[in-house]
C-alpha cells in the first residue's frame, strides 16, 4: 500500500512538473521579427499616408488592433467584386480591427476614387498612395491584394482573392490572438 502511494506521489510530481514547464513555455513571448517585408512572418513595411478626408494614418510597429490592409483601384474589376465584402467585414468587426483601403492613386483619379467609395459605402479609411511609394514597398503583383497584420505589426498573411467566409475566419483568429 505504501509502495502504491509512493508511486502515485511520484507520478503526481512528474505530471505537475510537466504541466508547469508546458505553461512556462507557452507564456514565453515568441520573438517578434526585426526585418520588414511584405510577406508572412515579417514586420509590415512602415508608411504614413493621408486619407481622402486628409487624416494621416500610419502603419508599422505595434498597434492596438489587428489590421486588414487592402490595396485597390477604382478601375479594378476584382476590387469592385470584393468591395461589398470589405464593407460587411468592417461593419461586423468595427472597433475590434482596423481596415485601411489603400488606393493605388498613381494609376487612378481622385474623382473615380471618390465615386467608388461613395457607391460602395466605404466608412473605413481610404488612404491615397499618390506617388506609388507604398505600393512599391509592398511589392504586390496585382490588385486587390490584402495583408493581415497582427497587433505586433507582423504580416500574418497575404491574400489576393478571398471568400467572405475565409476572411471572416481569419479576422476572427487575429482578433482572438
Amino acid at each position: 500500500m505504501k509502495k502504491n502511494l509512493l508511486v502515485l506521489a511520484l507520478i503526481c510530481i512528474l505530471v505537475g512538473t510537466a504541466v508547469y514547464q508546458n505553461i512556462q513555455n507557452r507564456s514565453k513571448n515568441v520573438s517578434t521579427p526585426t526585418e520588414q517585408a511584405p510577406k508572412a512572418d515579417f514586420l509590415a513595411p512602415s508608411f504614413s499616408l493621408k486619407s481622402l478626408d486628409g487624416t494621416e494614418y500610419a502603419v508599422g510597429g505595434p498597434r492596438d488592433k489587428p489590421l486588414l490592409l487592402n490595396f485597390w483601384a477604382s478601375w479594378c474589376g476584382p476590387c469592385e467584386e470584393e468591395a461589398p465584402d470589405l464593407v460587411k467585414l468592417y461593419d461586423k468587426y468595427k472597433g475590434k480591427f482596423d481596415l485601411y483601403a489603400v488606393n493605388v492613386t498613381q494609376g487612378d483619379s481622385i474623382k473615380n476614387v471618390e465615386k467608388f467609395v461613395k457607391e460602395h459605402g466605404f466608412t473605413f479609411p481610404v488612404l491615397l498612395d499618390k506617388e506609388g511609394k507604398v505600393s512599391d514597398s509592398y511589392r504586390f503583383l496585382f490588385i486587390p491584394t490584402s495583408y493581415l497584420i497582427d497587433r505586433d505589426g507582423v504580416v500574418r498573411e497575404v491574400i489576393n482573392v478571398f471568400s467572405m467566409e475565409e476572411m471572416d475566419r481569419k479576422i476572427n483568429e487575429l482578433i482572438g490572438s
